[in-house]
């Protein structure tokens, strides 16, 4: 995958235009303020059913990006396995990347 959407994830988190941890994901994706879903190619089984079920069903897009590591380290945490981008301009710019 292309790593240039890393910087932009990071640009994005930086900007307060992010929202990480399973929970507050899920309600950004229910009150439809996540604009698109990045979620890990090694999250668990149970969570990204759950991710991708709310995706679906409230229409967000979703992307299965790189490893954990590689999207935690985008934003400077440790173990995350999703970010919700929260603003229309970077997660076009994101979608375009991948």
């Amino acid at each position: 995958m292309k790593n240039n959407y890393l910087n932009i994830i990071g640009l994005a988190f930086r900007a307060g235009k992010c929202s990480i941890g399973e929970e507050t994901i899920v309600k950004d994706i229910q009150k439809q303020k996540a604009k698109l879903v990045l979620i890990a190619n090694d999250t668990g089984a149970q969570t990204r059913k759950k991710l991708t079920d709310k995706c679906t069903s409230y229409h967000v897009p979703y992307e299965i990006v790189d490893d954990r590591n590689t999207l935690s380290h985008a934003i400077g945490k440790t173990h995350r396995v999703a970010i919700a981008i929260l603003d229309e301009g970077f997660a076009n710019k994101i979608k375009l990347l991948l």
